[in-house]
């Protein structure tokens, strides 16, 4: 099934801007259809609104000419990266001009003794850790996608590992950014802290292209663990496999990895992934650390799930089994999606303070199993963090109010836990209603932000506030 397309009422470029743009950026500027639609398309549910040109910059100097440029002119600005976000933090809105950073993809300093790193913003994670493999480095951030540096910095990326390592917002040093005004601007240095100013590179991070274009981010890294040890442990109830990940961080165990997948969730991996787990609620773990703190962290796991109703635990020490039950866990989407072919997803997720997770995931999976829409459940439950996927069909009504109420529950069930409408995918299109509701007043104060340093809203306007 299609998604529709939503061009909104607005006059064309004008030629001569066009012309300025194809001195600028030559065979990079792209004003075709298909490349038009391809950059205001999503991963997710959203009807695609494409931009009215699209651009391939290389360096953070052609950025700021591009910036220059559009504010001159009053055509909004949307950087692009890997096109892997799903509350349509991409879709051009307004129109205008799609900034395209992928191949801005270099690694531009590795100081191995500081434990960080300076990349482009279009370096994809992958890259990045096959770089660092070598020097016994790794970037732990993992959304699942291989999402670009930049986007995961733009919509303050999380994942599997953010248990044990945190998010983007911990794994973020410094910025280098484009501001609306056109100037090229070093959020920090390189230290460890500081209690210099305002902290400009929390405020980059996660406000999604509102606020400026990142185009290089200096990030921490990690020494490559001596062990890393992976299992798969299938239980009898969802109740007890999120017991199971509570007691263990509330007795301190420090998991890299937990995550759950419901019954539907693993019957999909097994038909999209071709495993043959049993069609229960399994959790994924990883253990990194010394092979003795690897068997503590093993043996007072394997106890909890065997008291909360866990099966055998399924161990996966070398790299390529690692590798095969990750990418299981990665392709977890699709593989919810392509339960129902010819279906839209519709992803949606929540982080609750972790008292409360148990409660919250029991709640949303009672609210699925009177749906008439397919739906799973997965997440990175180390955090309080989960997912929810429709398989949706796009042309039916009926089906879209019943997701969006079915997630709207989901979001008041988590915001009266004292949790957050959105623990990983931004806010976008897809959260604005729920983002006052959450913080009140607060909300105020992003605007008044948002109008101070981009007064004409050119940066990737109608994004993160409703109108």
């Amino acid at each position: 099934m299609d998604k529709p397309v939503t061009t909104p009422e607005r006059p064309p470029l004008d030629p001569a801007f066009i012309e300025l743009l194809r001195a600028l950026f030559g065979e990079r500027l792209h004003l075709t259809e298909a490349m038009c639609l391809q950059h205001g398309g999503s991963e997710a549910h959203f009807a695609t609104m494409p931009p009215d040109a699209v651009v391939f910059a290389r360096s953070t100097e052609e950025v700021v000419e591009l910036v220059k440029l559009c504010t001159a002119h009053d055509v909004p600005i949307i950087p692009y990266g890997a096109g892997t976000s799903i509350e349509g933090n991409t879709l051009a809105v307004r129109g205008g001009v799609s900034v395209n950073l992928s191949e801005m993809d270099a690694i531009l300093a590795v100081n191995a003794e500081d434990l960080d790193c300076t990349v482009q913003a279009g370096c994809r994670r992958e890259q990045l850790n096959e770089y660092l493999r070598d020097q016994g480095l790794f970037f732990p951030i993992d959304p699942g996608a291989n999402a670009t540096i930049g986007g995961m910095a733009s919509t303050r990326a999380s994942g599997t590992n953010a248990v044990r390592y945190g998010t983007m917002r911990e794994a973020i040093l410094s910025l280098r950014v484009v501001t609306p005004d056109g100037r090229d601007i070093r959020t920090a240095r390189r230290a460890r802290k500081s209690a210099a100013g305002y902290d400009l590179t929390r405020l980059m991070v996660g406000a999604e292209g509102t606020l400026g274009i990142i185009t290089e981010v200096t990030l921490r890294l990690h020494g490559i663990p001596e062990q890393i040890s992976s299992a798969v442990c299938g239980f009898e109830t969802l109740q007890g496999a999120v017991d199971t990940v509570v007691q263990a961080i509330q007795i301190g165990v420090p998991l890299a990895r937990v995550e759950i997948l419901d019954d539907m969730q693993i019957k999909a991996v097994n038909l999209f992934s071709k495993l043959d787990l049993p069609e229960t609620t399994h959790l994924f773990f990883e253990f990194h650390g010394s092979p003795a703190h690897v068997a503590e962290q093993i043996e007072t796991v394997s106890e909890l799930a065997a008291m909360n109703g866990g099966g055998q635990f399924q161990w996966s020490n070398l790299p390529e089994e690692r590798a095969r039950l990750w990418k299981a866990r990665h392709e977890a989407y699709y593989a919810a999606v392509a339960l129902r072919p010819g279906s839209v997803g519709w992803a949606t997720d929540v982080c609750v303070p972790i008292s409360r997770l148990a409660e919250c995931v029991a709640e949303t999976k009672r609210d699925l199993q009177t749906s008439t829409v397919p739906a799973t459940i997965l997440g990175h439950v180390g955090d309080g963090n989960f997912h929810v996927v429709f398989a949706m069909n796009p042309d039916d009504p009926a089906e879209r109010a019943e997701v969006e109420a079915i997630n709207g529950r989901l979001v008041e069930r988590a915001l009266a836990m004292d949790g957050t409408c959105t623990g990983e995918h931004g806010i976008g299109l897809g959260k604005q209603k729920y983002l006052e509701a959450e913080l009140g007043e607060a909300v105020d104060l992003m605007r008044m932000i948002k109008t101070a340093l981009d007064p004409k809203d050119l940066f990737n306007p109608g994004k993160i506030f409703a109108r």
